[in-house]
């Protein structure tokens, strides 16, 4: 080959590592600034007093006398509300037939030729939405029964939440269909509009002017969202039973993939003939196991270690981290098996001639060389089995669950980091109200692995300084 030949390709190749490095970074921008933003949105956001309120009724949290008094001084400032409403509901008894074909709302082009009784009944519709969409931004009404639900009983808890809610309270979503060759178009009408001429009118300029007065926002940094237990599916409190759920999968799965990894490593590097038929077929049987879908290792984990060896009576941890431990142990041999090789021979040899035995010269000198990368290789299967989603779902995994005992893993469930997140972003009948609670467990997540990889490199830097002397 000539040597301009050679330095084109030298160039082209080494053009194409960077090319592809570069994309790698930009892909994982493009993956983790929206994560890292949206995520650091559960824990430092505008809090409104609802929140506080929260936080000292359900975890004894807080300055009681300060909260009780922010709590008497919002009550004056929502009071025209309920005023409003109240008045209008009296109103609306009162009105004759006359009165409610005199109000601007009859002289609209949807109740033109509608009588009293229809336009009785879209106010009473409308005064309904209102009313609940005021409940959701305040609480309850004043004399009612506190609901027995915490997401009925608090009104919105954070500013952003309580913009949208405002805006329902302000715009009733309709369509038009006047032109039959499209389709609806979506229209926002004024609740205002509709109210005109009533008692409620004054309510909706009022809340919209006044909306900081009657909420109190105030920046918090919700660091206790790591270690709350949530509350009300997650509506409110933390993630902490899901982080600790995941932590103990994660564990229990190393515990029985490490041990049996390594010793399948250090057989097949130091112990099997090269050329034996069932040593090849062990490494295909391992390169199979890496290729498998994870949906399957669920199966199999229910149908083996649940219904077969009836590990537990139902769906564990420990079920669980069995499965993970299948999902991971070709990983584990595989990373193992390369350290081992990697280690030089005149390392066993100088054992060896020294009158050590093999099995010592592997525990003592050729394992210890090759403990970086098994570390390594250790240290990024954790992070495959934190964030697996299919094999926990029929084996370990629930969507609501208390912080687990450590004794209680072995019979129990557990609520999980990926299964929560699939279950909170697909499943859940709040999903639009609970998007911080879901970017923020993905946040949690994410930091979680990248902390097991950042791991595997200090501690392979130093036991590699270790044995370099």
């Amino acid at each position: 080959m000539q040597l301009s030949t050679r330095k084109t390709l030298d160039r082209s190749f080494t053009g194409m590592g960077i090319f592809s490095i570069l994309l790698m970074a930009a892909a994982l921008l493009v993956l983790l600034v929206p994560i890292v933003v949206r995520g650091m949105g559960a824990f430092v956001f505008r809090a409104t007093v609802e929140h506080r309120r929260f936080i000292l009724e359900h975890f004894g949290r807080g300055d009681r006398p300060e909260v009780e008094a922010e709590l008497a001084e919002i009550r004056r400032a929502r009071q025209p509300v309920y005023d409003a409403l109240a008045a209008f509901k009296k109103q609306l008894v009162l009105m004759s037939q006359k009165d409610l074909l005199a109000l601007p709302i009859a002289r609209r082009d949807e109740y033109k030729w509608a009588d009293s009784a229809k336009i009785a009944k879209a106010l009473r519709s409308n005064l309904e939405q209102t009313e609940q969409y005021v409940k959701q931004l305040l609480g309850p009404l004043p004399g009612e029964p506190a609901p027995v639900m915490p997401r009925d009983r608090y009104g919105e808890t954070r500013w952003d939440r309580s913009l949208v809610t405002l805006d329902r309270i302000l715009y009733r979503e309709t369509y038009d269909y006047s032109d039959p060759t499209k389709m609806g178009v979506l229209v926002r009408v004024p609740r205002a509009e509709l109210f005109e001429g009533t008692e409620l009118a004054p309510l909706f300029p009022y809340a919209e002017n006044h909306l900081a007065e009657l909420m109190h926002p105030r920046w918090t940094f919700y660091w206790r969202f790591v270690t709350d237990v949530p509350v009300d599916a997650s509506m409110f409190g933390g993630i902490w039973p899901m982080l600790l759920g995941t932590i103990y999968l994660t564990i229990g799965a190393m515990v029985f993939a490490v041990p049996m990894g390594v010793v399948t490593a250090i057989y097949l590097v130091e112990y099997a003939p090269s050329r034996s038929r069932l040593v090849s077929v062990l490494r295909v049987f391992i390169s199979t196991l890496a290729g498998v879908p994870s949906i399957v290792f669920g199966l199999f984990g229910l149908a083996f270690f649940i219904y077969k060896l009836h590990v537990s009576d139902s769906p564990s941890v420990l079920a669980g981290s069995l499965t993970l431990a299948v999902l991971v142990l070709p990983t584990v041999i595989r990373a193992s098996e390369e350290a081992l090789r990697a280690v030089p021979l005149a390392y066993k040899e100088a054992a060896l001639s020294l009158g050590a035995s093999k099995w010592r010269t592997v525990v003592t000198v050729i394992l210890p060389a090759a403990l970086p990368g098994v570390l390594t290789g250790i240290i990024i299967s954790m992070g495959r089995a934190a964030g697996e989603t299919a094999p926990i779902i029929f084996t370990a995994a629930v969507s609501i669950g208390r912080p687990l005992k450590l004794w209680e893993v072995f019979s129990e469930p557990t609520p999980a980091l990926p299964w929560n997140i699939y279950n909170l972003c697909s499943e859940h009948q709040a999903i639009e109200e609970i998007r911080h609670v879901q970017y923020g467990m993905v946040l949690v997540l994410v930091a979680l692995v990248l902390l097991l990889n950042v791991t595997a490199i200090l501690l392979r830097a130093r036991i590699s300084r270790k044995l370099r002397g």
